[in-house]
């Protein structure tokens, strides 16, 4: 009896504890007195001796580490000399990496206990009435004349006079004031363009959004000299100019700054009539430039060096960017590649003894040098829009075709959307499309708050476009037949076939999960880490002292909170939302976001500088602090929209499946780690087990209805798609077929019926027979075959002469 009163009373040691330290404790010094007390615990309360001792080392280990002059005497000079040693070299490319763009909502859920009121109370971003109107008018006008199948069987590229009236309406020149001539769009403005003609046209989508993303106009906004801007930007934004950026190399590919072979001397050259002009001598080869067969103006990423030192002392002056009018000599350029058979302008650039003026660097003499700085803070801002945007887009119109074609086709009489198996599917592209949605969204925010979100835009390309590829996957299930038989009417098959495009540019996908996400994201969130990385490097001993101290006391707070939310399940929470599902969610979230907290951060202190050669952790990791972001994202994007009632089970199955996920990423991890960390840990984090399920059958059936019907749901997670007004488009008759639909269903039902009792029989013509027989009217009798007649032209596929 006393043992088992020594465990209660324990435990309920540690529920306060745990939850003082979770409501009151500070990350710094005050986490000793509180570290104290549970030594204290261990000591006065104790099982066995061998608890008792433990308890007292303890105890006294937290007093001393608290004394100023012992500590920095005993552990932090040891600690810091260590480091100082054996920490890495960090490369001047992996400084700029870790220095460029900014941390946002990625660091409250890397501190273990996020603040969900600040999170709801962020700003959400609204459409300016210019470009609200542009949505509607040129957006619309220049969707109406894209044609899918001609663009991509007969010409391969876009319409001339789509081309002309891309420059015309300065598609081009979005991101790029108004001041100089550009419609100077917000990035929200600007992803919801793109997303909108995504929705119809990829070829459109990535040759109006290339431009404006990753590219000239962006360096020279952020970068470029008076001059530079002056000249260019206006010559940009009205298509004068079309530019393109020449990165990617046949051997420098996701190393594109290691191996760059891209290269410029500083020599002296002749350029219009000067003989003895200082400037730059390039060779390049480059491929995969997106605008490249039609481009006018490139920008070009070059490895400088200045052998003669005519510029600076430094002979190696690292990667540089300048911009180079196509009709340079030397310059080689107009052919192209076949990315997939998607008809959008790609192909490689090369140069032969180009010289140019130093002028031509943008920015001038002073952005000598750094460029891959450059590049990496204007990545971290175009790789939030463009990508994501396009995925969003591609994700609405196979979430809203599929939906629908579930509706009208029929097999064994029953929609087929009714079966199981194809009602998993449909919930699959409704949840996926919903977090794509929503995760977007919400990092624009940051973007168009002045963020330059460095992880936070790793996460959304990555996981936007891995998961437009499992919703246009499951679409194409879904269409069976009807998706893999091309012609004018698959809809389906551009998407479908631009899907590498997107998991492979701007970061191929497999090195953004295995190294960015986390690799980044631990340094640039973390608390304390950058600190000392920051203090070792500058020699700095008080200041690292301050960091060790606070690292420290962050470990200890996120174990106690880790072990309190693991054994209450988090139910003891405050909680926050309007709703029992949001409260739920965020409780779970809380206790996730601890545990991927306490065990990142002993993952850290145990690999250290080894993590880079770790993928597989840092990918669990990096999957783990997505999976938090998609549902931090998904509840901000339902409190955003109004806290719609039948939004909840959009909203459940983004949370449940991306906590399942999360937690099976944690699982996979602790089966991997050395089992002197593993076993410590475990009662830690998987105290009470984990509490998560994926999405249940029942909810799965409630999400696949709302895409099969019509409601204020399903009309908001489409809401951007283009909707063709042409009755020519595969995808108006089959809205229209859709919509006649529930009438339709009707006068099935009642047909059905008399069939059940015999008053007509079910081998002739069900209809006529109907009719006759007084079932049902002649204007139902009407419905019913000019539906018949629109569902099957809808679900008809295109042949060809075998000739």
């Amino acid at each position: 009896m006393g043992a088992s009163m020594n465990w209660i009373v324990w435990l309920l040691f540690i529920f306060i504890a745990g939850g003082l330290a979770y409501w009151h404790l500070p990350l710094r010094r005050s986490t000793w007195i509180w570290g104290g007390c549970y030594g204290a615990g261990l000591l006065f309360l104790p099982f066995t001796p061998t608890m008792m001792v433990a308890g007292g080392v303890l105890f006294i280990l937290l007093v001393w580490m608290n004394i100023d002059t012992l500590r920095r005497k005993w552990v932090i000079t040891p600690l810091f000399h260590h480091f100082k040693q054996n920490m890495p070299a960090i490369s001047a490319t992996e400084k700029e990496a870790l220095e460029a763009g900014g941390s946002w909502w990625e660091k409250d859920l890397f501190s273990g206990s996020p603040d969900w009121e600040t999170l709801r109370s962020l700003p959400a971003p609204s459409l300016s009435d210019s470009e609200r109107d542009f949505l509607e008018g040129p957006v619309e006008k220049l969707c109406g004349m894209l044609d899918r199948w001609s663009i991509h069987h007969d010409d391969h590229d876009l319409p001339s006079e789509a081309w002309q009236y891309i420059r015309k309406e300065r598609f081009f020149g979005m991101i790029i004031p108004e001041s100089f001539g550009g419609l100077g769009f917000s990035a929200l403005g600007h992803a919801q363009v793109v997303s909108k003609i995504a929705s119809h046209s990829v070829p459109a989508a990535v040759t109006v959004m290339v431009p404006n993303s990753l590219g000239p106009a962006q360096l020279l906004l952020n970068y470029g000299t008076e001059s530079q801007k002056a000249y260019y930007l206006p010559r940009l934004a009205s298509g004068e100019e079309v530019p393109c950026f020449a990165l990617t190399e046949p051997h420098a590919g996701s190393d594109a700054a290691g191996a760059m072979q891209a290269c410029g001397v500083i020599c002296y050259g002749s350029f219009e009539g000067d003989e003895h002009l200082l400037g730059i001598r390039l060779n390049w080869e480059k491929r995969y430039i997106t605008l490249a067969p039609v481009a006018t103006v490139i920008g070009l990423a070059f490895k400088l060096s200045d052998p003669d030192q005519l510029l600076s002392e430094r002979c190696d002056l690292g990667i540089t960017l300048a911009l180079i009018p196509v009709g340079t000599d030397g310059v080689e350029i107009g052919r192209r590649h076949d990315p997939m058979h998607v008809a959008f302008m790609n192909g490689p650039v090369s140069g032969r003894n180009v010289f140019i003026p130093l002028d031509w660097v943008i920015g001038g003499r002073e952005y000598v040098g750094r460029g891959w700085m450059m590049l990496m803070e204007s990545l971290s801002e175009g790789r939030a829009i463009s990508l994501p945007a396009l995925s969003t887009g591609g994700s609405k119109m196979a979430a809203d075709s599929s939906g629908c074609y579930a509706r009208i086709r029929k097999q064994f009489r029953q929609p087929i959307g009714n079966f199981e198996g194809v009602a998993t599917k449909l919930a699959a592209i409704a949840g996926l499309t919903y977090s794509i949605d929503a995760m977007h969204f919400f990092t624009l925010t940051a973007v168009d708050s002045g963020v330059r979100p460095s992880v936070a835009s790793a996460i959304v390309k990555y996981h936007s476009t891995e998961r437009m590829r499992r919703v246009v996957n499951h679409a194409m299930d879904i269409h069976g037949g009807k998706g893999i038989c091309m012609g004018p009417s698959n809809y389906m098959a551009q998407l479908y076939l631009a899907l590498p495009v997107g998991i492979t540019v701007e970061g191929a996908n497999t090195l953004t999960r295995s190294m960015i996400i986390f690799g980044q994201g631990a340094v640039r969130s973390h608390p304390w880490l950058l600190d000392e990385m920051k203090a070792i490097e500058d020699d700095d001993f008080s200041h690292f002292d301050d960091a060790v101290c606070g690292h420290i006391g962050y470990l200890i707070c996120n174990g106690v909170r880790s072990f309190w939310l693991g054994w209450s399940r988090a139910v003891l929470l405050k909680g926050v939302g309007e709703t029992a599902v949001e409260k739920q969610c965020y409780q779970k979230l809380t206790r996730l976001s601890s545990s991927f907290s306490l065990v990142a951060d002993i993952v850290l202190l145990s690999t250290g500088a080894a993590l880079k050669r770790k993928e597989h952790l840092s990918a669990r990791l990096g999957d783990i602090l997505s999976y938090l972001y998609i549902a931090s994202s998904a509840l901000k994007h339902f409190h955003d929209q109004g806290c719609h009632e039948d939004d909840l089970p959009l909203l459940q199955w983004v949370c449940e499946d991306a906590c399942y996920q999360a937690w099976k990423s944690m699982e996979k991890l602790f089966q991997n780690l050395p089992k002197v960390i593993s076993w410590p840990l475990y009662p830690l984090v998987f105290a009470a087990g984990t509490g998560c399920s994926p999405p249940s059958d029942q909810l799965e059936k409630q999400v696949s209805s709302l895409l099969m019907r019509a409601c204020g749901a399903r009309e908001r997670l489409v809401n951007g798609c283009y909707q063709p007004s042409d009755k020519k488009d595969i995808l108006y008759r089959l809205k229209a077929a859709w919509r006649e639909s529930v009438l339709a269903d009707e006068v099935e039902r009642k047909i059905h019926q008399a069939i059940k009792s015999g008053v007509i029989r079910a081998n002739a013509d069900l209809r006529q027979q109907a009719l006759e027989a007084h079932v049902i009217t002649e204007e139902e009798a009407i419905l019913l075959e000019n539906y018949e007649k629109l569902v099957s032209d809808v679900i008809a596929v295109d042949s060809f002469s075998a000739a």
